[in-house]
């Protein structure tokens, strides 16, 4: 019951009836999105000339000069620093050569261990115990304390990925992943307890990605930007065969401990064993850039707020050659979803659509090192947040074919759903709410999620599960194909085995979606159960203080 209402609020908030001028302006639009304009973006920002796109490399630079150069030829406003396309993103860059010890074995890099420092010097180094944590949670919402009675401070903590909820599902939110889920979260908590540094323990099932993932995603070149420092010295990750040689020298079996973690009143403990850590990385202090671009909102009280479309270019650069190849090109992640943006883009300054909202045109650097660019935005608001209205992210675009619906992560969050929903219909689509659970847990790993975290109603799009001519299991095959083979490796490249049939409506879904969240009377709003309830009210009506 819940749901229906919240489904017909959605659709009073967000859905006006548009004057008949307007409607014609939007399905101009939406057939003006082409697969030719899609792909050749996508061949541009995928070519080896970009060098994969690395935050803060030359090739980075070139494709965010490309998409401010696209903004200027569209004719739309600079929403930059200093009245420029660019929004500056200081980041600090470094590679590491790290070392590691679990007790008397020393590990091989990368394919054992994966090791990032915390702290800005050139070498860092730690030698201290290492703790068991379970899943480095406290939630006293769900009446969970992995740090209950655990002293930690100035030790190493062995954590798991994901939360309890993963097998079982009376936990947390069952199936659907919380924040606490993210290795983002571990790491905060682990700070906040006073620890030297965190080791995730890696299985496919629970990061939802396999080990070479992790090995492309985190060794090379990184970029981050500089925070100020905690406790922690060093993070990482670390196969979880070889955790459990460290855990059997402790007399512990670590299976037996993971599935111990997974239960209510589980209390963390000692291992006996030390964890002796050195990272050399000398740092450089550069910036990388996010790339924004106006069009205004007709003249009138709701100009100044804004809907936001936004997309990352950045990919993971050069790094180890994989089958001969060492250009992580990024065609799927991301260049499509910019891609997908810009069409938009295109299609309504062709259409000459205004909406009563403007609509901002983000293009994010450094997504892939941890959403530094979106995250950027927030700490250092582009506007005042309460005008943001919406978030709607292209990440991962529908490259597997004609679709008979479409999916989004973060839509059962929020009112967002009803103008989704709508703007479906329109393309002869239908909404799957939940995709049948391929996408678990990407809401918070993309660049909706720093928008979401400050209470703005945000979504991510991804491709459906239904797909024209295919078999059933089509859709998880395909995801798990691109997963192992292609996702963060140099083999997502523009290919026979991409197809762009589902691209196109898929981006006229998106730019309907925009349209009516631009249009609506109201900002939508976050479900009474949503997570982000609470700091979306605080930030539409601050709490004033004195």
């Amino acid at each position: 019951m819940r749901r229906l209402t919240v489904l017909f609020a959605s659709l009073f908030l967000l859905v006006p009836a548009p004057s008949v001028r307007a409607q014609t302006a939007v399905d101009k639009a939406a057939r003006a999105v082409s697969s030719s304009v899609i792909r050749a973006h996508i061949e541009f920002l995928a070519s080896d000339a970009l060098e994969g796109r690395g935050a803060g490399t030359r090739g980075g630079d070139l494709a965010a000069r490309y998409i401010a150069a696209q903004y200027l030829r569209l004719g739309l406003e600079p929403a930059g620093d200093d009245s420029t396309y660019f929004f500056k993103v200081p980041v600090v860059s470094f590679t590491p050569e790290p070392t590691l010890g679990l007790g008397s074995t020393e590990l091989a890099y990368p394919t054992d261990f994966v090791l990032g420092p915390m702290q800005w010097d050139s070498l860092v180094t730690v030698d201290a115990p290492l703790v068991f944590a379970g899943y480095g949670i406290v939630a006293p919402e769900y009446g969970w304390n992995d740090y209950a009675n655990l002293d930690v401070t100035g030790k190493i903590v062995a954590v798991m990925v994901n939360d309890p909820g993963l097998h079982d599902p009376s936990t947390f939110k069952g199936k659907v992943l919380t924040y606490y889920a993210r290795w983002t979260y571990k790491y905060e908590e682990a700070a906040r307890q006073g620890a030297a540094g965190v080791l995730l323990i890696h299985t496919t099932e629970s990061a939802t990605y396999p080990w070479g993932t992790v090995e492309g995603s985190y060794s090379g070149k990184q970029v981050r930007l500089e925070a100020a420092p905690t406790s922690l010295l060093v993070t990482g990750w670390v196969q979880q065969a070889v955790m459990a040689n460290a855990f059997k020298a402790a007399g512990k079996e670590l299976s037996e401990e993971m599935t111990r973690a997974g239960t209510k009143g589980f209390s963390g403990y000692d291992l006996s064993t030390r964890v002796a850590a050195s990272i050399r990385a000398p740092m450089t202090r550069t910036a990388t850039y996010n790339v924004l671009g106006r069009l205004p909102g007709s003249k009138g009280p709701l100009a100044a707020e804004v809907v936001v479309l936004g997309a990352h270019y950045d990919h993971l650069g050069i790094g180890k050659a994989v089958d001969g190849d060492s250009i992580y090109n990024g065609a799927r992640d991301n260049a499509a979803g910019v891609a997908e943006m810009l069409a938009i883009a295109e299609a309504m300054t062709r259409a000459e659509f205004q909406g009563k909202r403007s609509i901002l045109f983000a293009a994010f650097g450094g997504e892939e090192s941890g959403l530094l660019g979106s995250q950027a935005m927030i700490d250092r608001p582009f506007m005042p947040l309460h005008n943001v209205a919406a978030m709607l992210n292209f990440d991962g675009a529908n490259l597997y074919g004609r679709a008979r619906d479409i999916a989004a992560n973060g839509s059962d969050q929020s009112s967002l759903l009803g103008a989704l929903q709508a703007a479906a219909r329109l393309e002869g689509l239908r909404v799957t709410v939940d995709s049948g659970g391929m996408y678990r847990g990407s809401f918070f790993r993309s660049d909706n999620f720093p928008f979401a975290r400050a209470g703005i109603p945000s979504l991510s799009f991804e491709p459906g599960s239904d797909f024209v001519g295919k078999p059933k299991d089509y859709a998880k095959q395909a995801e798990e194909e691109y997963t192992t083979k292609r996702y963060h490796r140099p083999q997502d490249e523009l290919g026979p085995w991409y197809s762009l049939a589902g691209a196109v409506p898929e981006t006229r879904v998106g730019l309907r979606t925009a349209v009516y969240a631009a249009d609506a009377s109201g900002q939508p709003v976050w479900d009474v159960d949503s997570e982000f309830r609470a700091v979306g009210e605080e930030r539409v009506n601050p709490v004033n203080t004195k």
